[in-house]
């Protein structure tokens, strides 16, 4: 598996040690804010992985900022891009499990254990394929067009 991640300046050190937690969970990573600096625009990173995630350059994205919402509203503007705001266990398992989210934010306020366990479940839950999920995510979809 391949996951790409990015954060804004105010999540550096969180973001590394992520990166060194995935690796340990055998995924690949393309850090996409390696030019963090102090002006820099979450923006700007939200459309480098979801950029990544549509060119199926990566499997998956975690992007990270203050709260996580507003990467959030950034990647969401991308068409095919499915990103939960996650904040606990249960919200990081169902956004894969029900609504096949691709990209996950998170805020890196959260604590480290916290965040790790988050995403360890992001990128270990499957989409479920159940009639009711698909067809659900097929109306998000139509929506785009």
């Amino acid at each position: 598996m391949k996951v790409a991640i990015a954060t804004d300046h105010n999540g550096v050190e969180q973001k590394i040690e992520l990166i060194y937690y995935l690796n340990s969970l055998n995924v690949e990573v393309i850090d996409e804010s390696k030019d963090n600096n102090p002006t820099d625009d979450y923006p700007d990173f939200a459309a480098r992985v979801a950029a990544d995630v549509i060119n199926h350059n990566c499997d998956l994205g975690i992007l990270m900022c203050g709260t996580g919402i507003g990467m959030s509203i950034a990647a969401n503007k991308f068409k095919g891009i499915r990103c939960a705001k996650v904040s606990n266990y249960d919200e990081a398992k169902l956004c894969r499990e029900h609504n096949n989210a691709n990209i996950m934010a998170l805020s890196y306020k959260e604590d480290m254990d916290t965040l790790k366990e988050c995403i360890r479940l992001f990128v270990s839950t499957k989409f479920s394929e159940e009639e009711r999920h698909v067809r659900r995510i097929n109306k998000i979809k139509s929506f785009e067009e």
